[in-house]
């Protein structure tokens, strides 16, 4: 039988009502926050400007389906019940 399975609590959920019970300060939060930032990796321009590529032809692709697959759907419905 697992902890799960007794109904007791789990490790992680007793550790994580621990930690709720004590606040940081605005500024402490704040330099966690700019030192989080810090150790993002930016991308670079032309990896900004290659992704905006990709996800541009993308929608562009996507819009062309959906676009003949409603234009398909609307002669068979003429068809039909027109």
């Amino acid at each position: 039988m697992s902890d799960h399975d007794q109904g007791g609590s789990t490790p992680s959920a007793s550790a994580a009502g621990a930690s709720a019970q004590t606040r940081t300060s605005p500024m402490t939060f704040l330099r966690q926050v700019i030192a989080e930032l810090r150790k993002v990796v930016w991308p670079t321009r032309p990896q900004v400007a290659n992704y905006f590529v990709v996800v541009l032809v993308f929608v562009l692709v996507m819009m062309a389906i959906v676009a003949g697959l409603d234009f398909g759907f609307g002669k068979a419905m003429f068809k039909i019940f027109g």
